[in-house]
């Protein structure tokens, strides 16, 4: 009984169970999230469709967290909203019975809108649960376990697919029923892990600092944020590219999904660690781990609409650095730079900017793909320079 109570205290335990809990839920959407942009096709969708698809999906996911933030913020609502979120995930798999891209769109988008949901009042009582072992190591040990589904999602599909030579729609559909399976065991580990950590959202209510806004460093960083996720492609766009020129086998597209993700996993626990150990010494050298951001950026771009394979596959490694990046050191800086009552909010309001830039570059990167790759190529170095710039603001603003 007292080691039970242990575990119930130790933090690496507490962020073992969410990263079981998240491991499940990318087996389901990260699994099919690389057959999305072949399967609307499929259904009739153009590149531009596909684009606005993924960044309306991406809206959505992030826009609704600020008021899912506030609302965790006020009413202490975090586990409620974390298994109504989740519960959301159902959408995909009912993705097998559609025959029409607009009817895929309103799932897609209602899954993304479940992740909006729950997200925030999520990151919040993993925030707690890092205190004393620090943000980014933490975010990273959730972000490496949360990958490991992310990576065995698509391979799990492409098993699927693999059957067939070449893949017909009803393959696909076949492909998102087969998610009925982790989605069911996702609810059973949530309702779990609610049982045994249902007051984790009431341990820091004596915490409070008097401190209740935001100061001026936070907002220069959603700036930043704007900026530096404005000129991400997404892998829906990816796969349409590898798939319309033809460079891989349709069913070969999930592995390279799977292998970003893989890449996603290992460097989220590298970069955690290094943001933890400058942040220790300054906030402003901890900030300085976000340079890596823009740099992949850049790199994964130009590497990705390369002919030649061996540099295209180095680019999706360097497309899983990013989201690495992204999932672990951007949201561990959001727990350093807000006062702890107002965290929900604080990161409702991150990933609601984080949201609209991911529509804008969705859109208007699927737009720039139908006329010309260069227009592609530098519309994504003009917005990483921007974000290089802001971020050497930021670093003057920190003492």
């Amino acid at each position: 009984m007292r080691f039970v109570k242990s575990m119930k205290r130790n933090p690496y335990f507490l962020i073992l169970i969410f990263g079981i809990v998240s491991l499940l839920g990318d087996i389901v959407y990260e699994g099919t999230r690389g057959i999305n942009g072949q399967y609307l096709s499929f259904l009739g969708a153009t590149a531009a469709i596909v684009g606005f698809v993924s960044g309306l999906g991406e809206l959505v996911g992030f826009s609704l967290r600020a008021v899912s933030g506030y609302i965790s913020d006020k009413t202490k609502s975090y586990w409620i909203l974390t298994i109504l979120g989740y519960f959301a995930i159902i959408s995909i798999p009912f993705l097998a019975f559609t025959n029409h891209w607009k009817l895929a769109l309103i799932l897609i988008v209602l899954e993304r809108m479940g992740k909006a949901i729950r997200s925030p009042a999520r990151d919040t009582l993993i925030s707690y649960a890092t205190k004393k072992i620090g943000s980014g190591t933490g975010f990273a040990i959730h972000e490496f376990l949360d990958q490991i589904g992310a990576v065995l999602g698509p391979f799990l599909i492409f098993l699927v697919l693999s059957k067939a030579t070449t893949p017909t729609i009803e393959d696909y559909k076949n492909a998102y029923l087969f998610t009925f399976l982790p989605f069911t065991a996702l609810m059973i580990f949530l309702i779990l892990a609610y049982l045994n950590f249902k007051d984790l959202g009431k341990i820091k209510k004596r915490e409070r600092k008097k401190k209740e806004k935001f100061e001026k460093i936070f907002w220069v960083y959603i700036v930043f944020t704007f900026f530096s996720t404005l000129g991400i492609l997404s892998f829906p766009l990816i796969g349409y590219h590898l798939k319309f020129k033809k460079l891989f086998e349709e069913s070969s597209i999930p592995l390279l999904y799977s292998l970003a993700m893989l890449t996603d996993a290992l460097f989220a626990i590298f970069i955690g660690k290094v943001y933890d150990k400058l942040e220790k010494k300054s906030k402003r050298y901890g900030l300085l781990s976000l340079l890596s951001m823009p740099i992949l950026t850049i790199a994964f771009t130009f590497l990705i609409f390369s002919s030649n394979i061996s540099l295209l596959i180095l680019g999706i490694i360097f497309f899983g650095f990013v989201i690495g990046a992204q999932e672990t050191i951007m949201r561990a800086a959001i727990s350093d730079i807000t006062p702890i009552s107002k965290r929900g909010t604080g990161y409702g309001i991150f990933s609601t900017f984080q949201g609209i830039s991911s529509l804008l570059a969705g859109t208007i990167l699927g737009f720039l793909y139908e006329i010309s790759m260069t227009y592609v190529l530098s519309f994504v170095f003009i917005t990483q320079l921007i974000s290089l710039l802001i971020l050497f603001l930021l670093y003057l603003k920190l003492e």
